[in-house]
This record gives C-alpha cells, structure tokens and sequence, in this order.
C-alpha cells in the first residue's frame, strides 16, 4: 500500500523512493511546534457536530468509509483506497451536486508549488466515482492573535485560491488541480516495478540540495565528504561546479569564468585557493572591525517556533525565545558569561534579565544578528512595550559577526564553503562543539520541548545543563571568531 508521502518521493527521486519504502521508519520531530489537535479545531471552524459526522480513525478499512457516504453531512478524516494508493480527506460536506472538499494546510499561505497531495487526493476520489462539487482549503490566519483562548473561528481562512509569491490569491484550487493533474495509474504501476528491481543508481539532480538537502544525499554522494577543501565542488552557489569538474578544473583556482555566476564570496574562495589557503581583504575588515567599542558582548538565543499560537498575543508562527548567553569582555581582555533559561511563557523574564544582563554601552555581537537575534528582540518589544527601549538600546549596538563571511571579506579554504560557527570552530578550535552532548540548534530545540511539555521521564537538570553547554558554546565560539578575525586583519 502506498501512501500520498510515497507518491511525492517517488515523482521527487526514484532512489529515494525505494530506499525510503524499504527502510524502517525514521524517528520524526516537527521542525515546527504542533501542540493542538488540528481534527478539533477544523470542526469547530466548519461548525460541524459529532453527530453530523462519519470520524475516520487510523487504519480504517476502506470499505467503512465507502459505505458510510451518504448517511452523513460530513466526513472527516476518512480513508478512501484506489488499486494501492491510500488517502485521508481532511473534511467533507454532503450537498445537491457531490461533495465539498476541505483541505488543510498548517501554514499561512498555501502556494502551487507541491500538487502531489491534492491531485492525489482528487484523483482517488474520482476513480472511487465520488462526485466532487467544490474545492475550498483551511489554512492559518496571519493576521490572528491569540487571546487568553484559542479562538478557531478567527484561527483559519477558508480559501477558494492558492497564493502567489506575494501572498495574494491567484489561480483557484479547481484549476491547478486540473493543470496538474497527472495519470497516477502509470505512476503507481512504475512504483511498484521499481521496488520488484535492484536499487537505482544516484543520479544528481539540481532537487537533492535546492531549498533542503535530501536526507540521503551524503549515502548517495559518499565521496563527497572526503575531497579535498579547494575542491571545486565546494565552490558556493554553483550550478556548474559539477560541470567543470567533468570538464577537468578539480579546484577553485582552476575555476572556468564563463561558467562562473561572480558572486564576492565565490571570488573570496577562488582567491584563497589562489593565495594558498587564506584570503582576506584587510582594508575592508580592519575598516569593519574599526567602530568595535568595549565592553564587547556577544550574545545568543534560542527559540521555539509554534504553528499555532499557545499564548496571549502570539500569532501563527510566531517563536517564542527560551534561552540565551551571553559572554563579556572587557578592553584587557576579561571574559564574564552569564545564561539564562526559561519553559513555558518566559517572555517577560526573558526581555527583563537579557536587559538587565547586557551592558548600556559597548557592541553587540550576534552571528545572523538582524536576521535572528534582532527579530526576536523586536517582536518582544511589541509584546511589551514597555520595556522596548531597553530592548531598542540592545538592538541598535548590534554588529553581525557573520558579515566578513556572507560577503567575501574573508575565507579560508578549511570552511569548504560554508561559514556557519560549527563550520569556523571546527577549523579554529581542537574540540569545538564536538564534545557536547547537544551539537545542533534544532537538537537543542528538541531537548527543551522535554522540559516544556513537562516529560516525567527526563531528568531536567541534565537536559538544563546540556542546553547551557550548547548556547554557551554559540556565544564562546563568537570570540573565537572575533579574535581570530582581528589576528588576520592585523597580522
């Protein structure tokens, strides 16, 4: 039996497919909070009663959900089979003409830029000869703001569209389902002949790393994690890197410029491969590094981000802040740190020690500062208003430390074309983060769900400690950087 999540892997990559359908499950944690059942709050917004509804159940039979049609106003969550594709409809309504059909989408704007779910959805119903009417889609409400309760009516927007790239509605639900609309009896005969067949071979496509790299890539590429760190093929934001390689230009320094896109910090790479490991632009960094005033913080957050908002005041998707650090160093070169961690609702503790923990005077360093950080503080100043000076005082001293990166002031063949603070400690620092227990930032967010949800099974203390040890690091790392920084500019 295949299941809509089949489908898009196979129409994505054949070899993901197979080895994906034929593999155990992997342990699965949303990048995004979902705390609230969605079934609920999808009834309450469509007014629909419990006894005016069939309610599907995992593992259903088919046949349950067939036989119920027509002895309900609605269905929801029901389970429809066809030859071996199994689907759930979110929500649907009995009228003269056939069924309303209600999609869900637990985000703000739903985009035509993955059909698979719906023509898939569509496309079983049809065969199962079920008259569709309309098609509407349920989706988070962006301008929603949460009271003391969750308020399902104000929650979602029933939509008749998809959005466009400005969030404006653009080509009705109908038409893009039929503009998309494949013949899945093929497809779902191709899969399964493939899974009769030995393993395909790894095909690189421009889809294993555009937006998100495939899980499986590193098994498919293998060899890609050994070669050698002026190696073309870390040459950033290439389409052709692959290419020259072929064509037999194996490093930077060999790189063709007719297939080069000449972006600063491509042109940084080519240059320290040029320069024999190392390049820097020390007018423009000592230019950069010269308005650094003391005391120097460096600071760093982490935050949870919430589908649904669990709080007064918060929106969908809207993060909530639940730990920073904080290192201080003075003009002799003193370090102080000091942490802070919260569950729950900790916003206003948050705001109040970070205000009271960060020194009036003196540069602010964040890594993706106006990206992370400031955002974070500019959202709680909205949420507090009095306490957005404070919060203004700490924002307007902020300095990016990852500004010398992004822009090719700096590099140093060793990043391999990356210039995360895990990538630079690695080159900068024996241990790094390769000592923690926790070495990712949504490994970090993982652990404190554990505290949020109140886990009787965990020891806190140790999860508090472990989540410490890693945001200290972010911040013990920022130095590093820092120091290293002013040694090269100045050496």
């Amino acid at each position: 039996m295949f299941h809509i999540s089949d489908l898009k892997k196979y129409l994505r990559c054949e070899r993901l497919f197979f080895l994906d359908y034929l593999s155990e499950p992997r342990p699965f944690e949303r990048f995004v909070r979902l705390d609230e059942e969605i079934t609920p709050l999808i009834m309450e917004k469509l007014d629909v009663h419990e006894s005016q509804a069939f309610l599907g159940q995992k593992n259903d039979p088919h046949e349950l959900a067939m036989e119920s049609l027509g002895k309900y106003e609605w269905m929801i969550k029901a389970r429809f089979e066809y030859k071996n594709l199994r689907i759930k409809v979110p929500a649907m309504k009995i009228t003269e003409n056939g069924y309303d059909v209600y999609f869900s989408y637990m985000g703000l704007y739903p985009k035509v830029s993955n059909m698979q779910k719906y023509c898939a959805v569509v496309y079983v119903l049809k065969k199962l000869d079920i008259p569709i009417n309309h098609f509407y889609i349920l989706h988070l409400n962006a301008d929603y703001e949460r009271e003391d309760e969750l308020d399902a009516k104000d929650l979602f927007v029933i939509s008749e569209c998809f959005y466009n790239n400005n969030n404006n509605p653009s080509i009705s639900i109908s038409d893009a389902i039929h503009e998309h609309m494949e013949d899945y009896d093929v497809i779902l005969a191709n899969m399964e002949v493939l899974l009769t067949e030995d393993l395909p071979m790894a095909k690189r496509l421009p889809r294993c790393a555009t937006r998100q790299k495939c899980l499986r890539y590193s098994e498919c590429f293998p060899h890609e994690k050994v070669i050698d760190n002026n190696s073309i093929l870390t040459l950033a934001c290439s389409q052709y890197r692959y290419d020259m390689e072929e064509q037999g230009a194996t490093r930077l320094k060999d790189v063709n410029l007719d297939q080069l896109e000449g972006t600063r910090f491509q042109y940084a790479q080519i240059m320290a491969d040029r320069n024999g490991g190392l390049f820097i632009d020390k007018t423009a960094m000592r230019k950069w590094l010269s308005d650094v005033q003391f005391p120097i913080t460096f600071v760093d957050f982490e935050w949870e981000c919430f589908a649904i908002p669990p709080y007064q005041g918060m929106h969908p998707y809207d993060v909530l802040p639940f730990e920073y650090s904080i290192h201080i160093m003075d003009k002799n070169g003193n370090i102080e740190h000091k942490t802070f961690l919260t569950v729950h609702d900790g916003r206003r503790k948050f705001a109040e020690s970070l205000i009271h923990d960060i020194p009036k005077t003196g540069t602010v360093f964040a890594y993706n500062a106006f990206a992370a950080e400031k955002l974070r503080m500019d959202e709680l100043g909205v949420y507090l208003p009095e306490l957005k000076q404070g919060l203004d005082n700490i924002s307007k001293r902020l300095k990016d430390l990852q500004v010398p990166f992004e822009t090719g002031l700096v590099y140093d063949v060793r990043m391999r074309g990356y210039y995360s603070l895990k990538t630079l400690m690695a080159m900068l620092d024996d241990k790094g983060y390769s000592e923690l227990d926790i070495q990712q930032g949504m490994e970090a967010v993982f652990q404190w769900r554990r505290l949020d949800v109140e886990d009787p099974q965990v020891d806190q203390k140790e999860i508090v400690e472990k989540l410490k040890d890693y945001c200290s690091m972010d911040t013990y790392a920022m130095i590093v950087v820092y120091n290293w920084l002013k040694k090269i500019a100045n050496s």
